[in-house]
């Protein structure tokens, strides 16, 4: 059972509307977790890692890839040390911090995160074939107004704390 089957018609329209959108993330989460299961012989929060680490060829600390995947440290310890031992990432020490040190992609790991970058764009935008052009910048455009909504509503929270 999904979750959008779990709303009933009695239910005001933006509970079933965000079960609607549950819904949806996980088949296309779904769909891309076995593609790059098939493909890659790889998991989406490997794959998430990489990408972190492509936006920022320096590398980043342990603590900031934790806070951009929003996962915890030890989630990303445990990844990135498989990384690591497949030559995929490496560790690089923090000038003047003896304790910490950086995680960048190793130009293996580049090459294998550009292949699977590519073939990942290409699930997505096969996941939303269904919908035209319009509708794809329509969906778009109203769901930026939530999230700005959302982001509102946090920076008033932080103003009152």
């Amino acid at each position: 059972m999904d979750m959008e089957a779990r709303g009933h018609s009695e239910h005001p329209e933006a509970l079933r509307l965000w079960l609607r959108m549950l819904t949806c993330t996980q088949l296309v989460e779904k769909q891309v977790r076995t593609q790059l299961r098939e493909q890659f012989d790889t998991t989406l929060p490997r794959f998430d890692l990489m990408a972190q680490l492509e936006r920022s060829p320096e590398g980043l600390k342990m603590n900031e890839l934790s806070r951009r995947m929003m996962v915890t440290g030890g989630n990303v310890t445990g990844i990135t040390d498989q990384l690591v031992t497949e030559g995929l990432v490496e560790r690089v020490d923090v000038e003047g911090d003896r304790r910490a040190y950086r995680v960048r992609l190793t130009s293996r790991g580049r090459k294998l995160f550009d292949e699977m970058a590519a073939e990942h764009e290409a699930w997505i935008v096969a996941a939303f074939e269904g919908l035209s052009a319009r509708e794809v910048e329509s969906l778009h455009k109203l769901l930026g107004k939530v999230k700005q909504h959302h982001n509102a509503l946090a920076d008033a929270k932080l103003e009152t704390t």
